[in-house]
């Protein structure tokens, strides 16, 4: 599973593929440091959280794969630079193109099982029942980080290990035996069809929480106005960042899914191309985003920053005085 962005045939002419590689690379590296500080806080911050609730569970597991995605960042923009080394490419190809995007859809897979552990707390409050408990969730979140990386990155990392190409401009695919092609179409399809099924459940998850929660403010007389626009808010914010994150991408791959699957002879459309480029690197601006939503959705996460900032500015202003950030 690599950033495969082109399959161009022999016969096809892309005269801004370079043009738009460097555009992208720029992004790419304009996005790091920022997604690097945040995510670095982020996991200082859940480092110092302790595991009290199925959600924090998930968070953590949540806050470190979206790190380790950031950290694939700079070899992904490094190997779209004009004139390249070809064994920045090839390490692209083979590690870090294969680790970006399984932590990609590692991040999203959490972010389903996230939303159905609030749907089950607040739609269908179970108690202590199946996926309520802590130990269910580090199975949970174990289970996604194993099973994905597993089935799809180490296998992808093991047979992509052909000699690279100078002369050919997909150097990826060219690194891939016929097991490793073969491979590659299973695991884009397979990636593409569980980012659908998990968009579906996190959509049906808020819709009914959403409604959940307007009842019972109803049921209670509440005229709460304020404590309704910030439930609606909470959920918009969620899903609109999911929506223009995640969805580009996976409507620009059902094209490329079906060009790579089945091998087609025609060109893939230039304009295709860029806007896949683009996608890719807007979904890896989730990184950037996901720690604001931390803030926005936990409270024990909120206030341990709130805690650490205040701390940390106490120990500038008099370094003698060592603060308890633990």
């Amino acid at each position: 599973m690599q950033n495969n962005s082109s399959h161009p045939t022999t016969n096809c002419t892309l005269s801004s593929t370079e043009t738009t590689h460097l555009l992208v690379a720029y992004l790419f590296f304009f996005s790091f440091p920022i997604a690097f500080l945040l995510n670095g806080i982020a996991a200082w911050v859940s480092f110092h959280l302790s595991p009290t609730s199925t959600f924090i569970v998930y968070l953590k597991t949540l806050v470190g794969a979206d790190l380790l995605m950031t950290l694939m960042i700079p070899p992904m923009a490094a190997s779209m630079l004009p004139g390249a080394a070809l064994e920045v490419r090839s390490f692209n190809c083979r590690y870090a193109g294969v680790i970006f995007f399984t932590s990609l859809y590692t991040s999203i897979t959490l972010m389903g099982l996230i939303s159905l552990d609030r749907f089950f707390k607040i739609v269908r409050p179970l108690g202590k029942g199946f996926g309520q408990n802590i130990t269910t969730s580090i199975i949970m979140s174990s289970l996604v980080c194993v099973v994905l990386f597993g089935s799809t990155a180490i296998p992808t990392i093991v047979l992509t290990d052909q000699t690279p190409e100078n002369a050919t401009k997909d150097i990826c695919m060219s690194m891939k035996g016929p097991a490793g092609k073969t491979l590659h179409n299973y695991v884009v399809t397979s990636m593409e069809i569980l980012f659908w099924l998990i968009t579906i459940m996190i959509v049906f998850c808020y819709i009914c929480i959403t409604l959940t929660v307007m009842q019972s403010f109803r049921n209670s007389g509440s005229k709460n106005n304020q404590g309704k626009k910030k439930t609606k808010l909470r959920v918009f914010s969620i899903l609109l960042v999911y929506f223009v994150c995640f969805v580009p991408l996976h409507l620009l791959r059902i094209p490329f899914t079906i060009h790579e699957t089945f091998d087609t002879s025609f060109c893939t459309p230039e304009g295709l191309l860029i806007a896949h480029q683009v996608s890719v690197w807007v979904s890896s601006t989730n990184a950037c985003l996901d720690p604001f939503l931390y803030i926005h959705l936990c409270r024990e996460y909120r206030e341990k920053l709130d805690k650490m900032v205040k701390d940390s500015i106490v120990f500038l202003q008099d370094p003698e005085e060592t603060p308890d950030i633990v």
